[in-house]
């Protein structure tokens, strides 16, 4: 797998759930509920995370598409559904959250599993 252009693209996510963090602090705090500002912060904070994990996971060998599209797709489902969300989109998004943390689960066992069977 070709680390360099997901590495760019993580780079960007990491940017952009930045800005985004930065947007809830400085013009959504005015419009949105505690509540709904909580959900923002932890779809932001997964964001962050796992964009900053898959980017250090890009050091090793065991990293595979699978891993990646696990991670990345899960977080950005993840994430994606609770900015909508927070926003005031439909309830029934929220049936996308859940997929998109066991997507994430599933890519950081499968990498613990291929580092495992590595090493």
């Amino acid at each position: 797998m070709r680390a360099a252009p997901l590495a760019a693209w993580l780079a960007v996510d990491v940017a952009v759930a930045i800005l985004l963090g930065a947007f809830a602090a400085h013009l959504l705090h005015a419009h949105l509920s505690s509540a709904h500002l909580a959900i923002w912060d932890t779809a932001q904070r997964y964001q962050t995370w796992q964009a900053l994990g898959l980017l250090a996971c890009l050091r090793f060998d065991a990293c595979d598409r699978c891993v990646c599209v696990l991670i990345l797709g899960g977080s950005l489902a993840f994430s994606l559904s609770l900015y909508a969300l927070a926003l005031g989109a439909p309830t029934a998004l929220a049936w996308i959250t859940p997929i998109g943390g066991v997507a994430m689960v599933g890519g950081w066992l499968r990498l613990a599993w291929r580092l495992r069977r590595e090493g």
